[in-house]
């Protein structure tokens, strides 16, 4: 009993010794993980603040765009003022002054015509004029972008000044364009690995994605779903662009940091999940160790009792030709008899015990009619249904007769040789239960299942080995069940066996 008092001693000891082990563990991964944490948040808020710099960046070059689109369009007036000036002045100081503003335009591509198209002047055009005498065509249509300028002149006659960005505009154009590309491009790529989706000032048409971890590109159905995530999670950052309009940028963790959130209940998992097996193989091992040590302890005490058993039989069949009185022959003869039948037992342990359909009825009432004459006469036996009632079940006779006996004698030890001792067998369609129960000292609730365990006794002098055997004949060798059912101190225990039928 003391071993298996310090066994569950060091059990908890050692249970608790690895929550400690564990849960240090954990607490210190939750710290670098809360650590690494920070780090990428800081990560995120740098991002962030680069996405609106670089946004003011792009609205800032915009509107330097738009102010030298307004200073062209000036220039291209002054130009078309100037053109019809020559044509009405009549000094020649301003003629020289209106041909120098001409001059001087060595940027912006124009070209002037009459009422019917005919090219009169051009000028920083990529074109021949003598060549192209009508403006028509591919030509007008590169300067159709903006409306003509008219010039009116005498009689009230009109010449047209077309023009078109200069190449310094477009050059400047095509910069701005690209920054707005690779700015969402910068977006989506970036240096945190943040996921990312671009919508426009809706939010939710979806323009550009972003370190998704999607299985097919394009799921739009895992895309709204995880730009509700982000947008339940994360403030979505709002920029305005050049001729894109409103955007709004949608963000939340990275998925290293989605996964540092996790690693922690995951390694907690995964040692559990280590734990439990290594008990489970520990545990396996353990009992066919003591299969093994069991199965070799009944064959060598069966091999050990057949030798002067032999020789036992020799004897009482000796006494009988002798004329010995022939009640203590019998009764010498029926002692022989249960050590062969105990023999018999333990040279079946570790062998696939044979099941035969039996009476169990009339098993058990001649268990206790042999039991009687050997234990205290102060002892009463019940059993219930009567021996005429018949209850089949396959079982092993000299294995089933073992588990009632040991039952039966660990109750008398109980009582202390005084008491009830009571026997009641019930069925239903598929199962026989048999409850044996005493009058005697009763088993704390805590040892219900220890007085199962091998060694376990309360006696001075004992093995502790009768239930241990009882239970594995019942559960291994009967695919049945055999427990405590109750149990009250100072006033008698009832155990349970439970058989298929």
């Amino acid at each position: 009993m003391d071993i298996y008092l310090k066994k569950k001693r060091w059990k908890w000891f050692l249970f608790a010794a690895a929550l400690i082990i564990v849960g240090a563990s954990l607490y210190y991964t939750s710290i670098l993980v809360e650590e690494i944490r920070k780090d990428e948040r800081k990560n995120v808020e740098i991002w962030a603040d680069a996405i609106h710099r670089k946004a003011d960046l792009v609205n800032f070059t915009n509107k330097l765009f738009e102010q030298i689109k307004q200073e062209e369009r000036r220039r291209a007036g002054i130009l078309a003022e100037a053109q019809r000036r020559i044509i009405t002045t009549t000094s020649s100081e301003d003629l020289d002054f209106f041909l120098g503003i001409i001059a001087e335009n060595t940027t912006i591509p124009v070209v002037q015509t009459d009422e019917d198209g005919n090219v009169g002047s051009a000028r920083n055009v990529n074109f021949n004029i003598d060549t192209v005498k009508k403006f028509e065509g591919k030509v007008k249509a590169e300067f159709s972008v903006y409306p003509p300028i008219i010039v009116r002149y005498f009689q009230n006659k009109k010449n047209y000044l077309y023009y078109k960005d200069s190449k310094i505009f477009s050059d400047i154009k095509t910069v701005l364009d690209d920054l707005i590309r690779s700015f969402f491009s910068e977006v989506v790529i970036n240096s945190a690995s943040v996921p990312v989706i671009v919508t426009d000032s809706t939010k939710r048409k979806v323009i550009e994605v972003g370190n998704l971890p999607m299985k097919k590109p394009g799921d739009s159905a895992y895309i709204y779903l995880t730009l509700e995530s982000m947008a339940a999670h994360t403030t979505p950052i709002r920029v305005n662009l050049a001729e894109t309009g409103t955007r709004y940028i949608f963000y939340e963790d990275s998925v290293l940091l989605t996964q540092l959130k996790y690693y922690p209940v995951v390694q907690f998992f995964v040692i559990g999940l280590f734990l439990l097996i290594a008990y489970l193989m520990f545990s396996y091992a353990r009992k066919s160790e003591q299969n093994q040590v069991w199965v070799g302890m009944a064959k060598e005490t069966a091999h050990q009792l057949g030798t002067p058993l032999s020789s036992m039989v020799a004897w009482v069949e000796l006494l009988k030709l002798k004329g010995l009185d022939d009640e203590t022959v019998n009764e010498i003869e029926k002692d022989v008899m249960r050590l062969e039948t105990i023999t018999d037992r333990f040279s079946k342990i570790g062998s696939a015990a044979r099941l035969e359909k039996m009476n169990v009825t009339k098993v058990i009432y001649d268990t206790i009619n042999y039991m009687k004459s050997r234990i205290s006469p102060k002892v009463h036996f019940d059993i219930t249904p009567s021996a005429s009632h018949e209850i089949l079940a396959p079982i092993n006779l000299h294995l089933f007769e073992w588990v009632i006996e040991n039952l039966c004698k660990n109750a008398v030890d109980a009582m202390e040789g005084s008491g009830k001792l009571a026997i009641e067998l019930t069925e239903d369609e598929n199962h026989l239960h048999i409850d044996i129960t005493d009058t005697g000292k009763g088993i704390p609730k805590s040892r219900f299942k220890t007085i199962f365990h091998p060694g376990f006794t309360s006696k001075s002098r004992g093995w502790g080995l009768g239930l241990t055997l009882s239970k594995r004949i019942i559960e291994n060798y009967h695919n049945g069940k055999i427990f405590v059912k109750s149990s009250v101190l100072n006033k008698g225990t009832t155990f349970r066996i439970i058989l298929k039928k």
